[in-house]
C-alpha cells in the first residue's frame, strides 16, 4: 500500500501515547531505512587481504553484492594466542579500508593500453611483416623510429589496445632480444613477494624460463639492513609483533610505530599496562613519542654515536666494574668475543689483522677440513682450541656444526677465554680509526686523532710457517674500541663519562645533542632490565636509520647494544627491524616455482642497486670517492679508481652478480666454443682471461651491454622506488628530465679505471617498458605498455609477514573487471606468445650463465685470508673461487609455456632445499600430482599441471616445511647431519600437517616450525629471531658460527669497519652548484632532505585514493620546521621548490614545531600525478621526492666469497641509501600548472 499521502499528514497524526504520556505509538513510513538496508546488504562475504608491502598482512571480509565489491571490514578469526598473551585482532588500518574504492574509480586500469605513437609504428610494421619479430627489429633498428616513442615516454598518449595486440608485441620484443643481443638483457623488477608470492612468481617465471634477469629489491629499497648478514649471516629474521608483548624494556629507535605498523601497534600499548617501560628515538616528534615514557631525539644520522656511548655505559658497569654472570656466560657462548685477532705490524704500533685460524699454527690445531675457515680462541686451562661451530665445520664434515662448548678436534667440553688481561706477554699499543672529527658544515664533530692507540693485552704465538704473531681477543678489542680504561694506563680511554673522548656519553652529547645523563640512565636501565630477565630488552627499528649511507653502522651500534645484555635469541629481547614486508614464510616452497628451479638451475638474478647505478648512468656524476671512504691506516694505493669500479671488481671476482652479464650474447658462447671445440666453460674462462670476452659492466656504453627489455609488475619503480628519478627518465627511458648537476667529463672529477668512459652516455637504452598494474601510476606513466592487473579482490594469491605467524590469501572475491587479469593469467599469455613467436628464431639454446659465489653453499668458502684479482695477475681465473660459477643452462625456448604451466621435473631428479640444506620431494611431487593433475602430453608429459593460481599455491603450501608438517621433518633431520644434534622434534607434533589453499580460505593458519628460520612457530614461545640458535645450539651462518661482531674481511678492515665506529653522514656535493644558480628572488636554504613513511598511503598506495586525499592534506607535501620557515619567509601551507643537481620537486609547506631546524621530511610516497604544478627551476612538471636522490653505492657491501659476506638474492650487496641528502628549499614565486587552464598564480615575495 502506498505511504504517499501520509507523508503529507505526518505533523497532523496522533498515535496512542503509554507510560504516562513518556512514549507515543505511531504508524509512520520507515522506506527511509530500505536505502541504508539496501547500502549494506550483501551476498556473500570472501576472505582477502592486501597486497601491499605495509608488513600489516592483515585478513579483511570482503563483502560482494550483484557481483561487485562493496566495502571491506576487518577479519576477527585469527588462531587464538595463548591465555597470557593478547590475540593478534584487530588487525587493519583506515588505508586498507578503503582499497574497495579504488575497484571502480576512474583510477583503474581497465583495458590494455599502448603509448599512441608505437601503436602506429607497430600496426605499419605488421603490414610490411608478416613475422612479428621482424616488425619488431623494423621499429627498433630505425634510430628515428625508436627515438620518437621514447622521447614521449611520460607525456601521456596512450590509446586501448586488446590483449592479443600486445602480447605479440611483448612477445616479438623480448624475442628479438634474446636472439639478438642476449636473454640477460631482458630484465623484470617486482619485489617483495611476501605480499602476493604468486603474482611474484608469475612474471619471475617467466623471466627466468627465458634467461631472462630477476632484479632485488630488499637491498635497492634499503630495507636490507647489512649489520644482519654481517652479523649473523641471516638476511632478515625478527621477532612477531606479539612478542613486544613478553618484554619488559622496549626501546622504539627510528620506528614510528602506531604510524607504519598501525595493526600492530595495540601490542605495544597493552604491554605498557604490564610496566613495560618504553622509550622512543626520534630527531622528530613522531607519533611513537605519544605512546613513550621518554623521547630522545638525536640529531639525524648520528645515531650510532649515541649507541656507542650506551654501549660504552653498558661495557663500563655491566661486563667491567659489577660484571653479571648472565652476561659474561651469553657472550663467551653466543658472540665471538673470546676469537683471537692477529695483529699486524704498522709504523711505531699494531693494526687489528684477520681472525686467527686453525691452518695459521702447527698441524692446524688438528683440523684437516678447511682449518683456514676455523677460528681459533684459547681456552681457560690456556690451551689453542678450534671451538666446534665455525664455518669450516659446516662444509665438508657432519656433526660438529654446533655451538656446543666443544675442542673440535678432542670433541671435548672446553670453556674460552674472553680476555688476555692477566695472562697477556706483553702490552701493544693498536691503532683504531676515528671518523668522528671529519669536520661538516650540517653536522657537529669531536676533534680527536684520526688514529686512536689503544693498549692492549696481547700473546705471542708460534706459526705453522716459523713466525710468529702477536694476538688478542675479540673481547678485548671491544673494550678498547669502546675507550674502556682497563687499568692500562691509556690515554685514550675514559676514566669517567663526563671525559670527552670516543665513546663516551660526553662525546655523543656533542655529537648528537642528546644529554648524557639521558644517555647513561637509558643504558643503565635496559641492561639491567636484561640482566634481571635473561635478555627481554628489545630495540624496534626501521628505516629512520637504515636508509643512511653507513646505515651498518647505526644498526651494528644497536645489536651491540643487544649483544652485551644477552637480548638476542630470547623471547621479548632482540633486534626487533621492522621495513618490508621480507617475511616470506613458505621460501622454499616458492622459489622453485618462482625462478623455473623445476626446469632449470640457475635462474639469473642481480642486485638492483648495482643496476640502476650502473644502467642509469648515475655512476657518471658521482662525487663521493672510495679514498676518502677508507681508514686512515688503509693503504689507499690499493683502493684507486671511481665507486663504480670497486663494483666491476666485485662482479668479475665472483662477489657481486652481474646484468647484464657478458659482452657478447651468451647464446653465442656455447656454438663458438663448440668450434673451438672446447666445453663453454672452458671457453669462457680462456676468453675472459685473453679480454676477447669482457663483463659487460667494464663498457657499459657500448650498445650492446645495456638492458632493453624491462618489465614492472607490483611495483611502481619509476615513482616511489626510483632513486635517481630523473637519471632514469634521461639513460634509461630517454625523455625529458631535470637533472641540474654536471657529469665527470665537465666537471673534472674521478673517472672510473676498470670502466671504458665515453663523453656523451647513452640516453634511452630501454627499447621496451612494460607495466602491470590496476591503477595508473608513475611509473605507469612512463611505460611503453601498460596491463590492467586484477586488484587484490579479484585473484587468488597468498600473504604472509614477519609481524604475525600466520600464512592466509588473497582472493577472487569477483572476477577481474573490464578487461584486468590476475598476474598469473598475464604471464600465461604473454608465455604463450612467446612460445609461438619464437619459432624460426630460437630453440633449443645453450645459456652461459655466470652466478656469483653464493651464501650458505660450500662454495662462499673462497678466499679466506686476503683479496686476490685474477685480472690484476694476482692469482688465476678459478670459477667458483676467485671469478663467478659459469654455468651452462639448456633452454627450450618453443617449450617455454607448456613449462611454465607444469612442474619440472627437477624436483624429483634434485629434490629441494634452502639455506644450505636440501631434502627429497619425491613423495610432495606425487602429492602435487594428485592436487593439479598431471599434462597429458607435450613436453611437460605426465608432470603436475600448473594452470591456475591455485594450482600454483598449492605448489608452495606443498613443498613448503613451513606448510607441510612431513617437509619439516626432512628439514630438520638435514639440518641435524650438519650440527649432530636431534632437530626433529620441533617438527613432529606437526609431522601430519599440510596446509591447503581451501584451508586458509577458511581461517589464517599458523605456520610449521622450519631450520629455513632461527625462531619457533610454538604454542609455548612467540616467534622470535635466533630462538634456535640459542636454545638448540644451531650455529649462526658466519665465520666464527656466532654473532660476528668483528668483521675481518681485508676490505673490511681497510675501509675501517671491522669494528663498530661512528661515520657522519657523507657529503654528497649535491646543493653547492646549484644554491642561487637559477634565483627566483627569494631566499635559499640547504637542509638535510629525509622520507619516512606515510600516514595516508603504503608507499604510494592509497597516495591517490580520494578517502586517504580527503583525510589528509592531498598532493605533494614537505614538512619543515618553524626556524627555517621563518628563514625563508615560508608559511603553512605555501608552494615551495626543492632542489638539488640531482633535480627538482614542488610541493606545499607543512610548518610545525614538531621538526628540527635543519631538516625536512616529505613523506613517503606521493605520486607526480596529483596536484603537482611546473617546477621554476625545470620549467617541466614539478618532481617527486626521488626528483632530488641520487644512489651512491658502499663498497663494504660488495665484497663477497667470504662466509656471511657471501652474495644472496636479496641478502647481501648494494643498497640505495638516500638520507645523507640535501637540498636547497624555497618559496616559490611563479605557480604554473602548465595545463593552459588559466588557473596560474603568482606567490607573494619574501620580504
Amino acid at each position: 500500500m502506498s505511504k504517499f499521502l501520509d507523508r503529507f499528514r505526518y505533523f497532523k497524526q496522533k498515535g496512542e501515547t503509554f507510560a504516562d504520556g513518556h512514549g507515543q505509538l505511531l504508524e509512520t513510513n520507515r522506506d527511509w531505512e530500505d536505502g541504508y538496508r539496501q547500502r549494506w546488504q550483501h551476498d556473500k562475504i570472501v576472505r582477502s587481504t592486501h597486497g601491499v608491502n605495509c608488513t600489516g598482512s592483515c585478513s579483511w571480509k570482503i563483502y560482494v553484492k550483484n557481483g561487485l565489491v562493496t566495502w571491506e571490514t576487518q577479519q576477527t578469526d585469527y588462531p587464538r594466542t595463548r591465555p597470557d598473551m593478547p590475540n593478534h585482532e584487530p588487525r587493519g588500518c583506515p588505508r586498507g579500508a578503503s582499497y574497495s574504492w579504488y575497484l571502480y574509480s576512474a583510477n583503474r586500469l581497465k583495458y590494455p593500453l599502448m603509448r599512441k605513437r608505437l601503436m602506429k609504428m607497430w600496426r605499419e610494421a605488421k603490414k610490411l611483416h608478416r613475422d612479428p619479430v621482424e616488425a619488431w627489429a623494423s621499429i627498433i633498428e630505425d634510430a628515428d623510429k625508436a627515438k620518437s616513442f621514447k622521447q614521449a615516454r611520460g607525456r601521456g598518449g596512450f590509446v586501448r589496445s586488446s590483449w592479443q595486440e600486445v602480447n605479440e608485441l611483448i612477445a616479438a620484443s623480448n624475442v628479438y632480444t634474446v636472439k639478438t643481443y642476449g636473454p640477460d638483457r631482458v630484465a623484470g623488477f617486482s619485489p617483495i613477494p611476501a605480499m602476493s608470492m604468486v603474482s611474484y612468481a608469475s612474471g619471475a617465471r617467466y623471466l627466468s624460463l627465458i634467461g631472462g634477469t630477476c632484479l632485488s629489491f630488499y637491498d635497492w629499497y634499503c630495507d636490507l639492513p647489512p649489520a644482519s648478514p654481517q652479523t649473523w649471516g641471516e638476511q632478515t629474521d625478527v621477532p612477531e609483533s606479539a612478542d613486544w608483548y613478553n618484554s619488559s624494556y622496549i626501546i622504539a629507535w627510528g620506528s614510528n610505530v602506531p604510524q607504519t605498523r598501525t595493526p600492530d601497534a595495540h601490542f605495544f600499548t597493552e604491554v605498557r599496562y604490564k610496566g613495560t617501560k618504553t622509550v622512543a628515538v626520534t630527531p622528530d616528534y613522531a607519533e611513537i613519542a605519544k605512546l613513550c615514557d621518554l623521547w630522545l631525539a638525536p640529531k639525524q644520522g648520528t645515531d650510532a654515536a649515541m649507541a656507542l656511548a650506551m654501549g660504552h655505559v653498558m661495557l663500563r658497569e655491566f661486563h667491567l666494574d659489577n660484571p653479571r654472570q648472565y652476561f659474561t656466560d651469553y657472550v663467551r657462548r653466543y658472540t665471538d668475543m673470546p676469537m683471537l685477532v692477529m695483529l699486524e705490524e704498522r709504523d711505531g704500533y699494531y693494526a687489528a689483522g684477520r681472525m686467527l685460524r686453525a691452518a695459521d699454527l702447527v698441524d692446524s690445531l688438528g683440523q684437516e677440513n678447511n682449518p683456514e675457515w676455523k677460528t681459533v680462541a684459547i681456552n681457560s686451562n690456556g690451551e689453542m682450541v678450534a671451538p666446534n661451530g665455525s664455518i669450516g665445520f659446516r662444509w665438508g664434515e657432519k656433526g660438529k656444526w654446533n655451538l656446543e662448548q666443544r675442542d673440535g678436534t678432542t670433541g671435548a667440553e672446553t670453556e674460552l677465554q674472553l680476555s688476555l688481561l692477566g695472562s697477556q706477554d706483553e702490552i701493544a699499543d693498536v691503532g683504531f680509526p676515528y671518523f668522528g672529527g671529519e669536520g661538516s658544515e650540517y653536522f657537529n664533530h669531536v676533534a680527536l686523532d684520526n688514529v686512536l692507540l689503544h693498549k692492549l693485552p696481547a700473546k705471542r704465538l708460534q706459526l705453522a710457517d716459523g713466525s710468529s704473531a702477536l694476538v688478542t681477543t675479540v673481547y678485548d678489542l671491544t673494550m678498547a674500541n669502546y675507550g674502556l680504561e682497563r687499568g692500562l694506563n691509556d690515554e685514550n680511554c675514559a676514566a669517567s663519562y663526563d671525559d670527552t673522548k670516543a665513546y663516551t656519553p660526553a662525546w655523543a652529547e656533542q655529537i648528537t645533542g642528546v644529554p648524557r645523563a639521558q644517555i647513561i640512565r637509558i643504558a643503565r636501565e635496559f641492561a639491567d632490565n636484561a640482566d634481571k630477565t635473561h635478555g627481554r630488552s628489545m630495540i624496534i627499528v626501521g628505516a629512520g636509520l637504515n636508509h643512511w649511507y653507513h646505515l651498518d653502522m647505526n644498526y651494528r651500534g644497536l645489536i651491540n647494544m643487544l649483544v652485551f645484555c644477552g637480548c638476542v635469541g630470547q623471547s621479548g629481547g632482540g633486534w626487533a627491524h621492522y621495513v618490508g614486508q621480507e617475511k616470506l614464510r613458505p621460501q622454499t616452497g616458492w622459489q622453485p616455482l618462482a625462478f623455473a628451479l623445476d626446469w632449470q638451475r640457475p635462474a639469473r638474478h642481480m642486485n638492483s642497486t648495482s643496476y640502476f647505478y650502473n644502467h642509469s648512468s648515475q655512476w657518471r656524476y658521482e662525487t663521493v670517492t672510495a679514498q676518502e671512504l677508507l681508514s686512515p691506516m688503509a693503504d689507499k694505493s690499493r683502493y684507486s679508481g671511481h665507486l663504480i669500479d670497486f663494483n666491476v671488481r666485485a662482479e668479475r671476482m665472483g662477489w657481486l652478480p652481474s646484468a647484464p652479464q657478458l659482452g657478447t650474447n651468451p647464446l653465442y658462447i656455447a656454438r663458438e666454443a663448440e668450434k673451438a671445440g672446447m666445453t663453454p666453460v672452458d671457453y669462457t674462462v680462456k676468453s675472459l682471461k685473453d679480454g676477447s670476452i669482457r663483463f659487460a659492466a667494464e663498457q657499459p656504453e657500448n650498445g650492446k651491454n645495456h638492458p632493453r627489455n624491462l618489465f614492472i609488475w607490483r611495483s611502481n619503480l619509476l615513482g616511489s622506488s626510483g632513486k635517481g628519478h630523473e637519471y632514469m627518465l634521461k639513460y634509461l627511458l630517454g625523455t625529458e628530465h631535470g637533472i641540474q648537476g654536471l657529469d665527470l667529463g665537465k666537471q673534472g672529477g674521478v673517472k672510473p679505471e676498470e670502466v671504458e668512459w665515453v663523453d656523451n652516455g647513452l640516453d634511452g637504452k630501454l627499447d621496451l617498458v612494460v607495466t602491470l598494474d590496476f591503477r595508473l601510476s608513475s611509473t605507469c606513466l612512463y611505460s611503453d605498455i601498460v596491463l590492467p592487473t586484477a586488484t587484490w579482490y579479484e585473484k587468488d594469491d597468498m600473504n604472509t609477514s614477519d609481524m604475525h605467524p600466520f600464512i592466509h590469501p588473497l582472493s577472487a572475491a569477483v572476477d577481474p573487471a573490464w578487461e584486468s587479469k590476475s598476474d598469473w593469467d598475464i604471464y600465461k599469455g604473454i608465455a604463450k606468445k612467446f612460445s609461438e613467436v619464437c619459432v624460426g628464431h630460437l630453440g633449443k639454446e645453450t645459456d652461459v650463465v655466470t652466478l656469483p659465489i653464493q651464501h650458505d653453499s660450500a662454495a662462499e668458502l673462497a678466499q679466506p685470508l686476503d683479496v686476490k684479482d685474477w685480472k690484476k695477475g694476482e692469482c688465476d681465473l678459478i670459477p667458483g673461487k676467485t671469478a663467478p660459477h659459469i654455468m651452462t643452462v639448456e633452454r627450450d625456448y618453443p617449450a617455454t609455456y607448456e613449462r611454465f604451466t607444469s612442474i619440472g621435473p627437477l624436483m624429483e631428479k634434485i629434490g629441494n632445499g634452502g639455506k644450505g640444506i636440501a631434502w627429497n620431494t619425491q613423495s610432495e611431487m606425487d602429492l602435487l600430482r594428485k592436487l593439479n593433475y598431471i599434462k597429458a602430453d607435450g613436453p611437460a608429459k605426465g608432470q603436475p599441471m600448473l594452470n591456475t593460481a591455485i594450482d600454483a599455491a598449492e605448489m608452495i603450501l606443498t613443498l613448503a616445511p613451513e606448510t607441510n608438517g612431513q617437509v619439516a621433518v626432512k628439514a630438520w633431520a638435514a639440518l641435524s647431519e650438519f650440527t649432530g644434534r636431534d632437530h626433529t622434534h620441533l617438527a613432529t607434533n606437526k609431522e601430519e600437517e599440510k596446509i591447503r589453499f581451501r584451508d586458509i580460505q577458511a581461517q589464517p593458519r599458523k605456520i610449521i616450525s622450519s631450520p629455513t628460520w632461527s625462531g619457533l612457530e610454538d604454542e609455548h614461545v612467540s616467534y622470535n629471531a635466533g630462538y634456535t640458535n640459542v636454545h638448540e645450539l644451531i650455529p649462526w651462518r658466519t665465520l666464527s658460527g656466532r654473532q660476528q661482531l668483528y668483521q675481518d674481511h681485508q676490505w673490511m678492515r681497510d675501509f675501517g669497519e671491522s669494528l663498530l665506529v661512528y661515520r657522519p653522514p657523507i657529503d654528497t656535493r649535491s646543493v653547492k652548484a646549484v644554491m642561487g644558480r637559477k634565483s627566483n628572488g627569494n631566499p635559499e636554504k640547504a637542509l638535510n632532505f629525509l622520507t619516512p613513511h606515510q600516514k595516508w598511503g603504503i608507499h604510494s598506495t592509497y597516495s591517490d585514493n580520494l578517502l586517504m586525499l580527503t583525510l589528509s592534506r592531498g598532493g605533494p607535501i614537505v614538512w619543515m620546521s618553524e626556524t627555517d620557515a621563518k628563514d625563508l619567509g615560508i608559511e603553512d601551507n605555501d608552494w615551495i621548490e626543492v632542489f638539488n643537481s640531482n633535480g627538482a620537486l614542488t610541493a606545499r609547506a607543512v610548518v610545525s614545531q614538531r621538526v628540527p631546524a635543519g631538516m625536512t621530511m616529505m613523506y613517503h610516497a606521493q605520486e607526480r600525478i596529483v596536484n603537482l604544478p611546473g617546477s621554476e627551476i625545470t620549467q617541466q612538471r614539478g618532481g617527486i621526492h626521488n626528483s632530488v636522490t641520487r644512489i651512491t653505492p658502499k663498497p663494504t657491501h660488495m665484497i663477497g666469497g667470504y662466509a656471511q659476506l657471501a652474495y644472496g638474492f636479496n641478502y647481501y650487496g648494494t643498497v640505495g641509501s638516500n638520507r645523507d641528502e640535501f637540498v636547497v628549499v624555497r618559496k616559490m614565486k611563479n605557480i604554473n600548472w602548465l595545463d593552459g587552464e588559466g588557473n596560474d598564480q603568482v606567490q607573494e615575495s619574501v620580504k
